[in-house]
């Protein structure tokens, strides 16, 4: 392959005969998908749309982006590609740590897994090479003890590990990849795949040797100017002066709660009122932070380590409370324990488990236990946080009413009868963004290729004010222009995942820095921001091709009744309800879709087919 700053190895592997081969990446699709989420997605879409994703020939893909491991900030990404098993569309789920770069500088740009072991086996990886090796000695363990089991047999330094736990040993369809650090590939179910095919970990041994751009000059300027915007103290992500550093993505909690954009009581309010403090950022940091670990080649260090200092768990340290989680499990589950939601996330790290989606069981659970609906489950009271600690373990292990939760809000509540009350979109929950207080996550979620999420197109950088020294503002409570607001924030994160740099980056960096990155790396000068943004629309198409392929047609981007019926009670956005249909028209109209599904005209047009 001509461009540079790729490995330009992919190790596929065939857990079924134990083999593994070697291959190039195609060097159109590695221009046309550039790596990490669309280049794996790409892989997913050539091994078909209808096959089943508990079965053999689903494939698991552990993709790397050409930035991935390098100098550039925020460049310890990996993400993980398959089709999901909680919702049935293409799903990528990336982590951070150390683990995406000790992959690349152990020679690989991805590890693509298919087939099903007959025994549980893990994948050690070292010097450019691939071994399948007997995992029955740590079937069974949690995330934590089966890093330490690695660690023993293979050393601490250089080692990085990532694993399933208990959840995906028992296909908890949103179980996840962990790694050493505590950082999660937690949506969409992909430790669930790991699971069904026996896969227990990957484990990688690898010295730093940082990738070299093709060129140093132009390499040099875009680095420079791409740090120069982080560190600035003006942005979110300034190190140790910046909100998202000082108090982690929990800086979140007390600002959409205040605006009244904090979904709670499993969305039926759109806030949670003064008692929300306790789960917050700032509380965390004045009360139980103890450290500010980060990732590789990052300044901001976001993730928050935690020591508890009272309670039953006295004495509890681990990370990271992050926003989503602490809402998830806190005030969506009717409950403002910080030290529960603390003792959750750390199980939730341990089993291999999505705390989000976790969480919105929990709540759909209570909801529905509040209308008598359970058909003899046994009831959940609103905010009963030692019930939960208990339910956690359960639904690891799928052990009584354990196993209705392991399926997921969306299959848990249409099995009791009450679908209406899942707060879901193509089968997966909502995260911590009420769409009748932030418009453009309603869009944002009706229209994500993975099921509901805000990671698919950030849109509070916009409407919460927090975009590169105040670049682009957006009224929250305004649906005219966010469908196109949303095309833009997805084109431009669907390139960014697949370089794979840190979504946090775009708090700071845009479009031209983007650009000016991946041009100098690979060696492409022409490559222009247009350029960019036509990357980004291919992947994106791509994903909705395949999900077409695979069922979901005309009429399958949808919002909860709730978002767009039951008005907010709450000031801040009282009144108001979540106007989809009216942002949906403007969106299709600017995506070029018929209602949802992509035209052959514009997959023409975009070199898809």
């Amino acid at each position: 392959m001509e461009l540079g700053g790729y490995a330009d190895n992919i190790a596929h592997v065939d857990l079924t005969s134990g083999t593994v081969e070697y291959k190039g990446i195609p060097e159109e699709w590695a221009r046309k998908y550039i790596g990490a989420r669309g280049l794996g997605v790409r892989y997913v879409f050539e091994n078909g749309p209808t096959v089943e994703p508990l079965s053999p020939d689903n494939i698991l893909c552990f993709m790397n982006g050409p930035l991935t491991g390098t100098a550039a900030n925020m460049s310890g990404r990996m993400a993980i590609v398959t089709k999901s098993p909680l919702t049935g569309t293409v799903t990528d789920s990336h982590h951070g740590g150390w683990s995406a770069a000790r992959l690349r500088w152990a020679g690989f740009d991805g590890l693509i897994f298919k087939g099903k072991a007959d025994t549980p086996v893990y994948a050690y990886i070292e010097d450019g090479k691939v071994e399948l090796r007997d995992a029955s000695a740590v079937w069974g363990m949690g995330v934590h003890d089966t890093v330490k089991y690695f660690q023993g047999q293979f050393g601490e330094k250089d080692l990085t590990v990532i694993t399933i736990g208990p959840a995906g040993e028992h296909l908890v369809r949103y179980a996840s990849w962990v790694n050493e650090n505590d950082r999660a590939s937690g949506r969409g179910g992909t430790g669930c795949v790991g699971g069904s095919k026996n896969l227990k970990a990957v484990v990688i041994k690898a010295k730093k040797v940082l990738p070299k751009p093709a060129n140093k000059e132009a390499w040099k300027k875009a680095h420079d100017r791409a740090l120069a915007v982080i560190m600035d103290e003006a942005n979110i992500t300034s190190p140790r002066k910046g909100g998202l550093s000082l108090y982690g993505t929990n800086v979140l909690m007390n600002i959409t709660n205040t605006m009244g954009a904090l979904p709670s009581w499993n969305g039926k309010v759109t806030g949670y009122g003064d008692e929300c403090e306790n789960l917050s950022g700032e509380h965390v940091y004045d009360h139980i932070l103890v450290n500010n670990p980060t990732c590789h080649a990052c300044p901001v260090a976001c993730k928050k380590e935690v020591e508890l200092k009272d309670g039953q768990y006295k004495g509890l340290r681990m990370e990271s409370v992050e926003y989503e989680s602490a809402w998830a499990l806190g005030a969506n589950s009717g409950h403002h324990d910080i030290n529960s939601v603390v003792k959750m996330i750390d199980q939730c790290n341990d089993y291999g488990m999505d705390t989000i989606e976790l969480g919105n069981a929990f709540s759909t659970y209570m909801e529905i236990s509040e209308k008598n609906g359970l058909n003899g489950y046994p009831p959940l009271a609103w905010g009963d946080y030692d019930k939960m600690v208990e339910l956690t373990t359960m639904i690891a292990y799928r052990q009584g009413v354990g196993d209705a939760l392991a399926e997921g809000p969306a299959r848990l509540a249409a099995n009791l009868g009450f679908p209406e009350l899942s707060n879901t979109v193509k089968g997966q929950a909502i995260p911590a963004y009420d769409p009748r207080g932030i418009k453009g996550m309603g869009i944002a979620y009706a229209t994500s290729n993975r099921g509901a999420c805000h990671l698919r197109a950030y849109t509070p950088a916009a409407e919460l004010n927090i975009m590169p020294f105040q670049s682009l503002k957006a009224d929250p409570l305004e649906w005219d222009g966010k469908g196109k607001l949303v095309k833009a924030f997805q084109d431009i994160h669907a390139f960014s995942d697949s370089l794979d740099l840190c979504k946090f980056s775009a708090f700071a960096q845009g479009v031209e820095e983007y650009t000016a990155q991946y041009a100098a790396f690979v060696g492409l000068p022409e490559f222009t921001v247009d350029d960019m943004l036509k990357t980004g629309e291919r992947i994106y198409n791509l994903e909705r091709y395949y999900n077409n392929l695979a069922g979901f047609a005309e009429g399958s981007d949808y919002l909860p009744y709730r978002f767009t019926h039951e008005a907010s009670t709450e000031p801040g956005n009282l009144g108001h309800v979540c106007e989809l249909d009216l942002m949906l028209a403007e969106y299709y109209g600017a995506r070029g879709w018929k209602e949802g599904v992509v035209p052959d005209w514009k997959l023409q047009e975009l070199e898809v087919i």
